[in-house]
């Protein structure tokens, strides 16, 4: 624009000093062209003035005449260019002020341009936002939802899960299993010495189904006294093994030697979990694939005892206990993978970039998902580094975080439930005000456009996703806490252990409904129905099992109908109802009669006497098969007539 005003302006010079001269002017003007200026200074040069240029100094004697008349040509291929591009100038008249004007407001508008540009900045000056979407050829492509594994339990899981307690049994693989048996058996010769007698896996799995239905009674916190008492208790624990073995077991349990602890834990705080952990970590992704959504988060094991690691959360219920990075599938809670925290480093410094490294190791091996997280691990750098891995991100952002502009920080003047977005070509960024001097700023590398929900929230669809898929993670604790099996202890191993326990139970339950989803369709309480039969199956192949029977009738009828009954389906769903009647009715090795049946070949003790008297006796009730002395059975005397009737 401005050349353009400039060779005209010297065509007015031109006109100008051919008036001064007299020559030719008014032909000029009358013609109006360049053909009749032109012919007037070929006029002027016939004497060879146009080869040498000596007249075309003598006409202009400010001595521009040549320069102007070298850019005649070029002026007026110019001017048909612009004719040709300008539609609404083209019967504008030339106003010798109008450049001035022009340049004012194109400064005006590079400084609004500067101003913008500032406040889309961001404060470390180094990411240029844009308060509108990049045009779709600037767009860097997005991994959409092409995810290579199909979303569900894997094939390993549905060929393996036949029942309730396979598919709990598929996170206890034979090498934990080994080392459970073998150190408890070692811990327990080092604690009883001759005594002791080894246990197998059937032990192991009475004490794991009790504890499973102490946590589905709510009675976790309970003393185990409690728990075992005949009147106030529940049958099945007396039923399953007595208070006396519960305790030696609870006692010697343990998965790693105590020895070497000590030794390995100056450079390995999670030493004497380590071994068990890794491989139940290892086992999670193999049994489920999780959806398009991953959920990041952080979980807080309730513990107050001695841990070198133990955090302390205002923000959680329990505030003191053990931290663990979880990531979930946002549909189902899935536990896909764990990582315990264990505090800072043996030098002492603080991890940089902490969040980004738990994102990363948590993801690990997904590929066209979606992660949501909260502020602690959403960042720029993370955004672009799920990028390179074929991931997406959406998150809360800290207005803290250098790489923000101020533009959406500020909330001068701004109106409620207003949002303000800013885009590069790789993130979006928005600024939401649900009220009056509040803010919520949102990352994500999944959107990139500016829509706005039409409801009377008008909230940004960035939150609304981000509100569908951040509780992932919050609902495996809520769950998990409800029925929790953890006991009171003061070794912080065990608590590990048993929220390993919760979390197995867990997603054994999130495997079943998705192999059978009819299973108990449509019933609220049904992960409820799921922990009792799966504590009951546990505790099954050891009732059946034992030799001694406890003295509460409920315990004894229950033992009786599981050792009795053939079919183990139809007892561990009547133990698990408590039906007395239906057990001693399940029993028909002998038929009712109305009086004691004496057996000649079996001498027991009465199982009605207590422990001191010791009555030793070969009657057994006609009805449950127990054994009772003459002063607890009921006789009836018949003449021979009437026995004969």
């Amino acid at each position: 624009m401005k050349r353009r005003f400039s060779i005209v302006e010297s065509l007015v010079h031109l006109y100008e000093s051919s008036v001064e001269q007299g020559d030719g002017a008014l032909h000029m003007t009358r013609d109006g062209g360049m053909e009749v200026e032109r012919d007037t200074t070929q006029h002027t040069t016939n004497d060879g003035g146009m080869e040498d240029g000596d007249v075309t100094l003598h006409k202009t004697s400010d001595g521009r005449m040549e320069e102007e008349r070298d850019l005649d040509g070029e002026a007026e291929l110019d001017l048909e260019l612009f004719d040709e591009a300008s539609e609404t100038e083209d019967n504008t008249e030339f106003d010798p002020d109008y450049h001035s004007s022009d340049g004012e407001e194109s400064e005006e508008e590079s400084e609004v341009t500067a101003e913008t540009e500032a406040a889309y900045q961001s404060k470390n000056g180094k990411i240029l936002w844009t308060p509108a979407p990049l045009p779709q050829k600037q767009q860097v492509r997005f991994p959409a939802h092409h995810i290579k594994r199909t979303p569900g339990p894997t094939r390993l899981a549905c060929v393996n899960a036949e029942d309730i307690r396979s598919t709990f049994e598929l996170f206890f693989p034979d090498d934990i299993k080994q080392i459970l048996i073998e150190m408890t058996n070692l811990e327990g010769k080092r604690v009883f010495r001759d005594t002791w007698k080894d246990l197998d896996w059937t032990d192991m799995q009475a004490f794991f189904g009790l504890l499973i239905l102490a946590g589905v009674y709510r009675s976790h916190h309970e003393a185990m006294s409690s728990l075992w008492h005949g009147v106030s208790g529940r049958a099945i624990f007396r039923a399953t093994m007595s208070l006396k073995s519960f305790t030696n077991l609870s006692r010697v349990f343990c998965f790693y030697k105590r020895d070497r602890e000590h030794n390995q834990q100056k450079s390995d705080k999670l030493a004497p979990v380590r071994d068990i952990w890794d491989k139940w970590v290892e086992r999670l992704p193999l049994l489920y694939n999780p959806g398009p959504n991953i959920t990041v988060d952080e979980c807080l094991v309730r513990f107050r005892g001695h841990c070198p690691f133990k955090q302390y959360m205002p923000s959680k219920p329990g505030k003191y206990g053990i931290k663990i990075w979880a990531a979930c599938d946002a549909n189902s809670s899935y536990a896909w993978n764990l990582q315990i925290y264990s505090g800072k480093a043996a030098d002492g410094k603080s991890e940089k970039n902490q969040g980004m490294r738990v994102v990363l190791d948590m993801t690990d091996g997904l590929e066209g998902h979606t992660i949501t997280c909260d502020n602690f691990f959403t960042s720029y750098g993370l955004g672009e580094e799920l990028l390179r891995r074929k991931m997406t991100m959406i998150g809360t952002v800290r207005s803290n975080k250098p790489e923000l502009p101020p533009a959406l920080l500020s909330m001068k003047d701004r109106v409620r439930l207003s949002s303000m977005f800013a885009f590069t070509d790789t993130h979006t960024l928005v600024s939401y005000c649900p009220r009056k001097n509040k803010n919520v700023l949102l990352m994500s590398t999944f959107h990139r456009d500016a829509k706005v929900s039409d409801k009377d929230h008008k909230k940004p669809e960035i939150i609304l996703d981000y509100n569908q898929t951040k509780g992932g993670v919050d609902n495996l604790d809520k769950v998990v806490a409800t029925y929790t099996c953890q006991r009171k202890t003061a070794r912080w191993p065990m608590v590990i252990f048993f929220n390993m326990l919760d979390v197995s139970a867990y997603n054994s339950f999130v495997l079943w409904t998705k192999i059978n989803p009819s299973w108990n369709k449509g019933n609220f309480s049904r992960r409820r129905l799921f922990l009792e039969e799966l504590g009951v199956a546990l505790v099954g192949p050891y009732m059946k099992r034992r030799h001694y029977v406890p003295r509460s009738p409920a315990s004894q009828n229950m033992l009786v109908q599981a050792q009795a009954c053939s079919l183990e389906k139809d007892v561990l769903l009547l133990a698990s109802k408590y039906k007395v009647k239906e057990a001693r009715a399940c029993f028909t090795a002998k038929k009712p009669s109305s009086s004691p049946v004496s057996s000649p070949s079996k001498r027991k003790r009465c199982q009605v006497c207590e422990s001191k008297k010791s009555t030793k006796t070969s009657v057994m009730c006609s009805r449950c098969n127990m054994y009772i002395c003459r002063s607890h059975a009921i006789t009836t005397s018949y003449c021979y007539a009437c026995k004969k009737v």
